[in-house]
């Protein structure tokens, strides 16, 4: 299992490559569970991240407007990042959540197929009304993004743990594992659970919060902390993702 630490500016880079962090991730918690950072931060991010690790950024925790959504999801994908993730948070349903994300894999991937665009969605989703966390798998077989996140809408009201129960976790992983989807999981996490997480056999982990000095919007990222969180890490289950290939791609029919 892989550890992504979320930072928001270049100035946290350091500590977090120093401690481990195999994903540098890229958000500004000021706009949300995955809000959206500036285009010169993430390029930043990018600069001081050592070549060998990779960078996600998120879009934001999107509407349903599929246009605004492409066009915020091809404007990441030119910061130089890996991963383009994009929190489900205004569409509750499936059909449009497909729209939706295929629409951004179309932009995402016109401009650099090597980007792999990740669906997010939220273990509390109920309370906003936003896509239920489980049906994300097929959501994404469909619309033929390359992984799944799973996160927490509404910070301080549950976590990940507490929303979703070990079977559904568990169920959730094995189904993204089946259609050859990346599976990750956060979700205020602390680290505390960062061993229970582990177990589930997800490829990978996101923190924010468990790996800063400080809380997640005024913390920054603890070079210590992150040391904490990877050995907790090594004490799980190695990672079973399977990418898919270019033949099972295809079959999908889904721009590129």
């Amino acid at each position: 299992m892989q550890l992504l630490v979320s930072v928001t500016s270049e100035t946290e880079v350091e500590a977090a490559v120093e401690g481990g962090a195999d994903i540098i991730d890229v958000k500004n918690p000021r706009e949300g569970s995955l809000g959206a950072n500036f285009p010169h931060v993430i390029r930043l991010v990018r600069e001081r991240t050592p070549g060998s690790l990779p960078v996600s950024a998120a879009v934001g925790d999107v509407p349903n407007l599929p246009g605004t959504v492409a066009l915020a999801s091809l404007g990441v994908a030119t910061c130089g990042v890996d991963y383009v993730k994009i929190g489900l948070f205004g569409v509750s349903r499936e059909t449009d959540a497909v729209s939706l994300l295929q629409e951004a894999c179309r932009a995402v991937r016109t401009y650099d197929p090597r980007i792999k665009v990740i669906a997010t969605a939220y273990a509390d989703a109920y309370k906003v009304g936003a896509l239920p966390p489980l049906v994300l798998p097929e959501v994404a077989v469909e619309s033929g993004v390359d992984g799944c996140m799973l996160d927490t809408a509404r910070k301080g009201e549950g976590n990940l743990l507490t929303l979703l129960d070990e079977n559904q976790l568990l169920d959730f992983v094995q189904r993204c594992h089946n259609a050859h989807l990346l599976c990750a999981l956060a979700g205020s996490l602390s680290e505390a659970e960062v061993p229970e997480v582990s177990k589930l056999g997800a490829d990978i982990v996101g923190v924010r919060t468990a790996a800063c000095l400080g809380d997640r919007i005024n913390g920054r990222v603890d070079s210590k902390k992150v040391r904490r969180l990877k050995a907790l890490i090594a004490a799980g289950a190695s990672p079973s993702y399977v990418p898919r290939s270019e033949a099972q791609t295809a079959a999908l029919d889904v721009p590129r």
